[in-house]
């Protein structure tokens, strides 16, 4: 049956074939106009009974809702329709309304997207329906104009113009650029029209200080707004959903309920098939360059076995190093068929190859993340991931890239080349078929998303505080901010602190109550009494739409040594999130020991000592703490097996994961080993953490590996905590290593301290307090500081036609940071404290899992060894004195699994009595 037949019957309700459509098919479609209804039967039609009709599984529950005008979240793949879904009743609206009472020069539908690459992409999107929607109504002697702009940074001034004369009925926007609209004198009133608003890709702004911005925008459209707009957020894969969603709604009133919502649970509509594999059982012994050829003639093979194939990998000099490789390993790929994408290539570059891969004119692309979101990719038929992308959320969003054809199955490999990411990986991908997902944490009570959204709102009109306060209150992120908070915000707008001027830092608002001595009241419009709030300063206008946004500036620091100023590199800044004076570090093959930074020059000492900080750590994602608690209970699951069954139970239960049989025995190997060598209670899990301890003769250290396998975040605040007491216990200087699945200390080998019982002892109650005070002082703070002071607009990026630099920011935060620490609870200072501690540290899991040790639901288990156990090889070469290559980590992991062996041969006991 064809598309008009099948329309034709659909409309005159004749019965036909049910295999061929479902009656919540012919519904769906029966809430679209004719010509709309029309264009949808003749686009995704005939029906296709394995695919279940026309609209795939979001869009049939989807359209109806936002047909009625209800708050939707709509959670489901990539590829499977969402968007569609969110704006094939939007249009089909518009084009009634057209038809029947015209449309105003106004802005009704928003929208938003995180990436201006994605905005672009629904905009060329959009265009096709609208014009053959459009057609057909002219053929029946119907002329509807439906407009459809975008609007970002890109956006020209003339086009900018236009849309004032002309205004585009559905505008694609980013966050930010929503931001300035609010503000701008002229466009802010095409908004109130506004009736619909989709913020796409909701999940990756949720997490970060866009979406608080975001939410806020949101609410202030909504007190401008004529009618209140309907809300459509669309995500992957997300949990939990009712946090998504009411992070989309908000609430009615401050203090409220959330706004009334539905969900679209479609996480699982779409068929996957994905498979963990190795290049061998054996990753000690099995020589690097062997390892090397077999995942590159895997890759290859898979590569040539499909038609488009795009690869992932954790970080951007691995998406380049991989496609180098193949081009020198392989006739097959050259510069026409084979391309790479990310962030630190060229606007141009990065379009030329996401339009190769609209077109499927290129065979395979490398990526790092900047391909998680974005442009439709329709042919794309394979996801190659190399390592692990650190979270279930990241490993579907990535993988469901592939396979946008209707009913087509979703494929994906995930290519393990360490075994500690091979446990990571196994276990994500039994998580992801059993329907788990890590969960998003919103960040909340955010001073300096505040201060840039009250000086906004302040900048529009004199209001009522109630009326700032409300609107701040309703956005989700500040549902429980408090007048504490408010207090500490208004102090810092309204400069109400001693010497702030001389420091070049000025109010941005006033705050008066409407009742001057003189009695003549100048708002009249507002009750006698009523505190408002305004603006202050002639250029506020000016200033806040040059400087808003939440996206930090970021720049690289050089290198020098501190005898001669000699320049040695370069180094992103965000690598010193971890760097301590007398850390030491790998430069260009060479190893440096860190001194101190002054604004964007980081002064360092040549030295011959062992590396402490990973050359890796600031570009590869951190373990999601929800999947670390996974693994944990994994490894519990595990050693029950090994224990009950031996090797060939543990297989047998693997092999019901989606594994090959390298895969299988590695693991196992892996666990079996570290139980003969040490014990099982020598492993972690979601009830037990375990600390080792090895004394290294030959460097005269003492090092414990704590195996605390909740993420790099967790650990990087753990280990700043526990560190700072074990310092102060032993009196001597304790060098930290961080890693996913745990951290190091070492300390000199005439120290010796109960790490165990330290641990045991620390009170939750004191973490925060602990940890803040270890901040003191660290290249942590003073960057954080400077990103909130700009972002709370104390330090300003654009200034009278004149750009700083980041590095120009860090240098002017430098100098405020000691003038802002010495205020009484000064927002910016506190917000920066917050951040950190909240958002970075994941300090509120470090206070349930001390927590659980408190209450003796997690047991401490402190083990000697003399060398290191297999679960803790990764945590070893990070501190290992002669790795520096990834030669010299594959002869490292050797030598270690040499010893392991060898004890285990001679009766397997690790233990050693050491003092």
């Amino acid at each position: 049956m064809g598309g008009r037949e099948l329309l034709a019957a659909v409309e005159q309700s004749v019965e036909f074939d049910p295999r061929a459509v479902s009656i919540d098919d012919g519904e769906v479609l029966e809430l679209f106009e004719p010509a709309v209804r029309e264009w949808w039967v003749e686009t995704f039609g005939p029906f296709v009974p394995d695919n279940g009709g026309f609209f795939t599984p979001p869009q049939k529950d989807a359209i109806p809702l936002v047909h009625d005008g209800q708050n939707a979240l709509i959670a489901a793949p990539t590829g499977s329709g969402k968007t569609q879904a969110s704006f094939a009743a939007i249009i089909n609206e518009l084009f009634e309304r057209g038809r029947t009472d015209g449309l105003e020069n106004s802005v009704y539908c928003l929208y938003i997207s995180p990436l201006k690459s994605l905005a672009n992409d629904i905009h060329r999107n959009l265009a096709v329906p609208l014009e053959e929607i459009t057609a057909k109504l002219d053929e029946r002697g119907e002329n509807v104009d439906i407009r459809h702009a975008i609007r970002h940074g890109d956006t020209s001034d003339s086009d900018r113009q236009a849309m004032l004369e002309e205004t585009p009925h559905i505008l694609n926007t980013t966050p930010e650029t929503l931001a300035i609209l609010l503000n701008s004198p002229k466009f802010k009133q095409k908004l109130q029209t506004v009736e619909y608003v989709i913020v796409d890709e909701i999940h990756s702004l949720a997490a970060n200080k866009r979406g608080t911005h975001l939410s806020v925008s949101l609410e202030r459209l909504e007190a401008m707004a004529e009618t209140s707009p309907t809300r459509i957020g669309c995500s992957a894969t997300v949990e939990p959903l009712d946090t998504m969603a009411e992070f989309l709604v908000g609430r009615q009133e401050p203090g409220g309920d959330p706004r009334e919502y539905e969900l679209v649970d479609a996480r699982f509509a779409r068929e996957f098939d994905i498979e963990l594999t190795t290049p061998t059982d054996d990753l000690i012994h099995t020589p690097q360059s062997t390892v090397n050829d077999r995942f590159y003639d895997q890759l290859h093979e898979l590569i040539q076995d499909h038609t488009n194939t795009l690869i992932f990998t954790n970080t951007r000099s691995g998406a380049e190093r991989v496609l180098h490789n193949l081009r020198e390993r392989f006739d097959a790929y050259d510069e026409a068929n084979a391309g790479c994408h990310h962030g630190s290539l060229s606007k141009d570059k990065r379009e030329a190859i996401e339009s190769d891969l609209k077109s499927g004119d290129i065979d395979v692309v490398t990526t790092s993340t900047s391909l998680e979101l974005g442009i439709d990719m329709p042919h794309i038929d394979l996801v190659v991931q190399v390592g692990s992308p650190k979270s279930v959320a990241a490993l579907l969003q990535r993988v469901g890239r592939a396979g946008h054809q209707l009913g087509q199955t979703v494929e994906g490999r995930v290519i393990a080349l360490d075994r500690d990411e091979l446990v990571e990986c196994a276990v994500m991908l039994k998580k992801a078929e059993e329907g788990f997902v890590d969960r998003v944490f919103v960040p909340e009570n955010a001073q300096d998303v505040a201060a840039q959204q009250v000086y906004g709102m302040a900048i529009n009109e004199v209001r009522p505080e109630a009326e700032v306060t409300g609107i701040l209150r309703q956005a989700y992120p500040y549902r429980e901010y408090g007048d504490e908070e408010w207090e500490q915000l208004v102090r810092y707008l309204t400069a109400d602190y001693p010497g702030m001027e001389d420091e070049n830092v000025y109010a941005k608002i006033w705050r008066d109550t409407n009742d001057p001595p003189d009695g003549e009241y100048h708002y009249e419009e507002f009750p006698v009494g009523e505190p408002l709030i305004g603006k202050r300063g002639r250029l506020a206008r000016v200033i806040y739409m040059t400087n808003i946004g939440t996206i930090p500036d970021s720049f690289t620091c050089d290198v020098l040594t501190r005898a001669d100023s000699e320049w040695v590199g370069q180094l992103d800044e965000s690598y010193l999130d971890t760097v301590e004076s007398g850390d030491v570090f790998v430069l260009g093959g060479d190893r440096y020991e860190y001194r101190y930074r002054r604004g964007s020059k980081v002064y360092v000492d040549p030295t011959s000592a062992r590396p402490t900080v990973p050359s890796w750590y600031s570009e590869r994602l951190p373990l999601s703490y929800d999947l670390g608690r996974e693994i944990l209970s994994f490894q519990r699951e595990l050693l029950s097996r090994l224990d009950r069954g031996g090797r060939a139970e543990a297989r047998v239960w693997l092999r019901e994961f989606p594994l090959e049989e390298n895969s299988v025995r590695a693991i196992v190997r892996m666990f079996d080993d570290q139980r003969q060598y040490a014990g099982a209670d020598s492993i972690s899990t979601d009830e037990r953490l375990v600390i080792e301890e090895e004394r290294d003769r030959d460097e005269y250290e003492r090092r414990y590996y704590v195996h605390s396998n909740y993420g790099r975040r967790f650990n990087d605040g753990l280990s700043r905590l526990l560190a700072s007491h074990v310092a102060q216990e032993a009196t001597a200087n304790v060098q930290v290593a961080v890693a996913d699945h745990g951290f190091t200390l070492s300390m000199p080998l005439n120290r010796k301290v109960d790490v165990a019982g330290i641990l045991r002892s620390i009170d939750p109650d004191d973490v925060r307090t602990d940890l803040r005070e270890s901040l003191d002082g660290t290249d942590l703070l003073d960057r954080y500081f400077r990103i909130n002071a700009t972002r709370s607009l104390m330090i300003l990026k654009r200034y009278k036609g004149y750009e700083k630099s980041a590095s120009e920011q860090q240098v002017n935060s430098e100098m405020l940071l000691g003038f802002a620490q010495d205020l009484d609870e000064f927002a910016v200072v506190e917000e920066t404290y917050r951040e950190i501690l909240e958002d970075k540290l994941n300090v509120e899991a470090i206070e349930g899992v001390l927590g659980a040790i408190s209450d003796d639901e997690i047991d401490v288990v402190h083990h000697r060894v003399d060398s290191p156990t297999p679960r803790a090889f990764g945590l070893a070469t990070l501190m290992a004195s002669d790795v520096v290559l990834a030669e010299d980590e594959s002869a490292v992991l050797k030598e270690f699994h040499e010893r392991v062996q060898e004890a285990i041969d001679e009766g397997g006991d690790a233990a050693v009595a050491f003092e």
